[in-house]
């Protein structure tokens, strides 16, 4: 079962700010994000180009073309 909550760091410990529906002494896995220091997005990649889509390929570019013409 997983659970999303956001939680504080202080003084060594991490303070979850809404109760956990966990027994005690339940062994859990962390994964931790900070929410100050941002966090990673779609918006991070880098720019490609779109080159080959703008401008398509010519008729003497047609790779597909080609192979089948070397086919028939």
């Amino acid at each position: 079962m997983s659970h999303v909550v956001e939680a504080v760091y202080e003084n060594g410990i991490l303070r979850p700010e809404q109760p956990l529906p966990l027994t005690n002494r339940e062994r859990v896995r962390l994964i931790v994000e900070s929410l100050e220091r941002g966090s990673h997005s779609v918006l991070d990649i880098a720019p490609v180009s779109l080159g080959e889509v703008l401008n398509p390929l010519k008729a003497d570019q047609d790779l597909l073309a080609e192979m089948l013409e070397g086919r028939l």
